[in-house]
């Protein structure tokens, strides 16, 4: 039991930071061209930014706490626990702005919290079963690669809403991808010692996934309509993490029945409640995006 609430703890400091991150570095991008996403030049001027510095610090203490989560935790436990970013984001946010959180998103927030409560309660993962074998793992590597591309090629034809949702795809995709890539890589970590991991090219893929996933949800961040970005991206990971874990990984949940139906509840109401506080934040990012630009002109 200890272990299982040091597992959620690590969990929650994690979603912490990863508000924390979101927030900031959101704000280190309000006032750059769109035009500039995806690009060279916007990463360049982000990088003489200190408030981005800040922020991605945050958001790599953030991933610290990740890992350290799924040293002894599942992915089903792990990943659905960091959609509670939100309910740190919300005040944050809100204070950065200048602006009280209104009625109605505490009780968003407040569902989320319950919905989160109900999961992390019900959501007991069973023994795992054996990795993927080479070939299941090629394939499932080729498909998430052609989705995250094509993501990236068709959002670069795109504008506003659906630029911010392809892009925020591309994220989902990418950071479940690097989640379980995490799990595998602290499973190594624990089985054959620093010297024996480096000695493989896990802990080498996974800094080059991190890489390009951070530079990814920057250009999500960028791209606008942060109220469908930031939730989808928030949703979206878990679900590929908690997915991909039982193909490769063999997790499974050890729920049935009555269980069952209430997880999905569960998991529902956090879904709605993400989307529901995402849409908040995004509109006041939003005005605070057109008072950046006008005070740029």
């Amino acid at each position: 039991m200890l272990g299982h609430g040091l597992v959620v703890l690590f969990a929650l400091c994690s979603a912490v930071c990863m508000a924390i991150g979101i927030v900031v570095r959101q704000r280190a991008t309000m006032d750059l061209p769109a035009d500039q996403s995806v690009s060279a030049r916007m990463f360049m001027t982000l990088l003489r930014r200190p408030l981005w510095w800040a922020g991605t610090a945050v958001a790599v203490a953030g991933y610290a706490f990740q890992a350290l989560a799924l040293v002894k935790g599942s992915l089903i436990v792990v990943q659905p626990l960091l959609v509670s970013a939100l309910l740190f984001a919300l005040p944050l946010s809100a204070r950065l702005a200048g602006r009280r959180v209104t009625r109605r998103e505490w009780l968003w927030a407040a569902l989320l919290t319950v919905a989160l409560a109900f999961f992390v309660l019900l959501a007991r993962p069973g023994p795992p079963d054996r990795p993927a074998t080479l070939l299941v793992t090629a394939i499932v590597s080729i498909v998430c690669t052609a989705v995250i591309v094509g993501c990236i090629v068709i959002a670069r034809r795109m504008e506003g809403a659906r630029r911010a949702v392809l892009f925020a795809v591309g994220v989902g995709v990418l950071f479940g991808a690097v989640a379980v890539v995490t799990k595998y890589v602290m499973h190594l970590l624990d089985e054959r010692g620093p010297l024996g991991l480096l000695a493989t090219p896990a802990p080498y893929a996974l800094v080059a996934l991190g890489i390009i996933a951070t530079l990814l949800q920057q250009s999500a961040f960028h791209a606008g309509a942060l109220q469908t970005s930031v939730p989808a991206m928030l949703v979206l990971e878990p679900i590929v993490a908690v997915c991909l874990g039982a193909v490769l990984l063999g997790e499974e949940l050890d729920v049935d029945g009555f269980e069952l139906v209430a997880l999905a509840l569960a998991v529902g109401a956090m879904t709605a409640a993400t989307f529901s506080l995402g849409r908040g934040e995004g509109a006041y990012a939003a005005e605070l995006e057109m008072e950046a630009a006008r005070a740029a002109a």
